[in-house]
C-alpha cells in the first residue's frame, strides 16, 4: 500500500502538471474577482470565503479523471483488479495520493488567496481549516465518478457532471462554517462537524461505489 501511495504520488504530481495547474487556475480564479467586483475591499472581504472555496472546488475537478487513467492506459488496472489486496482498500489509497498531489497544495495556497480577498486573520484561518477538512470529500466523491467514466474516451466533462452536484453539500457547509468563525452570533462547531461527517460518509461511499464502477467496467 505504502508503494502504491508513492508511485501514485508520482503520477499525479508528473501528469499534465499535477498540483501546479490547479495551484495556477485557483489562483487564476481567486484572483479576477476583484477585478470584476471593483475596489471595495468591504464587500471583499464579506465573499472572500466563499470566493476561496468555489476556486477550489473548480480547481480539485480539474484532475480526478486521471485517478485511474494511467492505469487504465498501460494496462495495470487489470491487475489491480485480479490483485488479493480488497479493490476498496486500492482506490482508498489512491484517492489519498491524489488529495496529497493536488488538494493539498489547494489548502496551502489558501492564505495567499485570502490576503487577495481582504480576510481577516480569522477568515483566513478558518478557510484554511475548512478546506483541509472538506477537500478529501471532493477526492473520494470523485474517485466514483472516475471509476464511472475510465471506460470513456473523453469522460473529464462527465467526471465533472458527476461529482458537482454531489460536492454541493461539501460547499455549502465548508462556506457556513467558514463565515461562522467571523460571525459572532452564529457558532463555528456545528457546520465544522457537519463537514467531517460528509467527509467520513464519502470516505466509505466513494471507495466502495469507485470498486463497483471499476468491477462493472471490467466485465
Amino acid at each position: 500500500m505504502i508503494a502504491l501511495f508513492l508511485r501514485d504520488l508520482k503520477l499525479s504530481v508528473r501528469a499534465g502538471g499535477g498540483a501546479l495547474i490547479g495551484v495556477l487556475f485557483f489562483m487564476t480564479v481567486v484572483a479576477v474577482i476583484p477585478f470584476g467586483v471593483g475596489p471595495d475591499l468591504n464587500l471583499l472581504s464579506r465573499i472572500g470565503p466563499a470566493i476561496v472555496w468555489i476556486g477550489a472546488l473548480l480547481a480539485a475537478l480539474l484532475g480526478l479523471d486521471r485517478l485511474f487513467q494511467a492505469e487504465r492506459d498501460d494496462g495495470s488496472l487489470d491487475l489491480i483488479l485480479m490483485q488479493e489486496t480488497p479493490l476498496v482498500l486500492t482506490v482508498f489509497v489512491k484517492c489519498l495520493a491524489h488529495w496529497v498531489a493536488t488538494s493539498l497544495p489547494l489548502v496551502i495556497a489558501s492564505p495567499l488567496l485570502g490576503l487577495f480577498m481582504n480576510m481577516n486573520e480569522v477568515a483566513i484561518g478558518a478557510v484554511m481549516l475548512t478546506l483541509l477538512v472538506g477537500s478529501p470529500a471532493i477526492t473520494f466523491i470523485g474517485a466514483a465518478g472516475a471509476a464511472v467514466a475510465v471506460a470513456l474516451p473523453r469522460g473529464g466533462l462527465l467526471v465533472s457532471i458527476l461529482v458537482l452536484p454531489l460536492a454541493i453539500p461539501v460547499l455549502i457547509f465548508g462556506v457556513s462554517a467558514s463565515y461562522a468563525a467571523v460571525e459572532d452570533p452564529a457558532p463555528f462547531l456545528p457546520p465544522f462537524l457537519f463537514l467531517i461527517a460528509i467527509t467520513l460518509f464519502f470516505a466509505v461511499i466513494g471507495p466502495l461505489a469507485a470498486a463497483l464502477a471499476l468491477r462493472s467496467a471490467s466485465d
